[in-house]
């Protein structure tokens, strides 16, 4: 700020850097009425997420992003496997649509959408492997094809118990 500034372009500017400085004037000036900031004890800013963080959101937790769409693949007995360059291009598309965690879903969806409604009804397919250009371009992910595959056959068991009514009007 000033005449003595530096003068940095867009992308150079670190979008969420700028936040650690806001002191409760600037809320007040931005447009929030004076009896909320005042009752705003702590101000707190959060840096964006790296690629490295964002591929680990995706691989890590237990129920992760990636395990569901394995265990939703392996329910028709496919194997589904990221290339890690590829899940690499996934955090980087997030970074560059700046939508963070939240929008690693969405952007999995994008690639798998397609693939969930082809491998149910073709059962020779064995294995789905995802790479780079799959992510990037919309190229096609690799299938590995098994012609000796016989059909699945899914089978939903009923293990619950129906339970009576208890303490019922009826």
């Amino acid at each position: 700020m000033g005449f003595g500034a530096e003068v940095k372009d867009k992308k150079e500017w670190n979008t969420t850097r700028w936040m650690h400085d806001v002191i409760p004037q600037d809320l007040v000036h931005f447009g929030l009425i004076p009896e909320l900031v005042g009752r705003l004890p702590v101000i707190t800013a959060l840096d964006g997420l790296e690629k490295n963080a964002l591929v680990r959101i995706l691989t890590e937790p237990k129920n992760s992003i990636l395990k569901q769409y394995r265990k939703l693949f392996a329910l028709d007995k496919v194997e589904l496997e990221f290339q890690p360059q590829a899940l690499e291009a996934v955090a980087q598309k997030a970074i560059d649509r700046q939508t963070g965690a939240r929008g690693l879903r969405s952007i999995m969806e994008e690639i798998l959408t397609k693939l969930m409604y082809q491998v149910p009804s073709d059962y020779t397919i064995e294995k789905v492997t995802i790479t780079p250009e799959t992510v990037t371009d919309g190229a096609d992910a690799l299938i590995t094809h098994n012609k000796e595959r016989k059909p699945v056959s899914i089978t939903i068991s009923s293990n619950h118990k129906k339970r009576g009514r208890r303490n019922s009007a009826s």
